[in-house]
């Protein structure tokens, strides 16, 4: 039996805040010689696009910081004192909220969707993209990145078994 660790995650969500998670999970635990294994499903399947196009919403999301630092130095903040129902239907919110967190991450110097994916596949980290998933939203394995394994949940389960940490993100 090895003494490795494992690290499953799997990744359910597309948008760019929850982008984040499993990249960072997946790359630290590498970088801490742990064996890591990403299954994207349902809307986490695109962050294996070539081209990512994630981003924010607030619909569905009702932790969203009604204060969140973006902006200049001078203007330090927003206030989202707006009703999530509101902004949700609100257009150009999205784009807006998007660009902003990207800004507000560039300057804190937090590495890009793309950055982290990369790092990953440096680092080992396996990605499954859920074969079932690709069938009913019609993916084709020519618009996702080199080295993707594809497969069903018996495919993620074989390894998730034997994970000692299991994540659903």
């Amino acid at each position: 039996m090895s003494d490795t660790k494992k690290l499953a995650i799997i990744a359910s969500k597309g948008t760019l805040d929850w982008a984040y998670p499993p990249f960072i999970l997946a790359s630290t635990a590498a970088a801490m010689d742990m064996e890591a294994v990403v299954f994207f499903t349902f809307y986490g399947l695109p962050l294996l696009k070539k081209e990512i196009d994630a981003k924010i919403s607030p619909v569905g999301n009702p932790a969203m910081p009604m204060k969140m630092p973006f902006g200049s130095k001078d203007f330090q903040a927003i206030n989202w004192s707006i009703p999530n129902l509101i902004s949700g239907n609100m257009p150009g919110f999205d784009t807006m909220a998007t660009s902003l967190m990207k800004e507000t991450f560039k300057k804190k110097g937090v590495a890009t969707i793309e950055q982290l994916r990369e790092m990953c596949i440096e680092a080992g980290v396996k990605f499954i993209a859920c074969q079932m998933t690709m069938e009913v939203f019609g993916f084709d394995k020519s618009e996702f990145i080199d080295g993707v394994e594809y497969g069903g949940a018996a495919t993620f389960l074989e390894f998730a078994a034997d994970a000692n940490i299991s994540l659903f993100i």
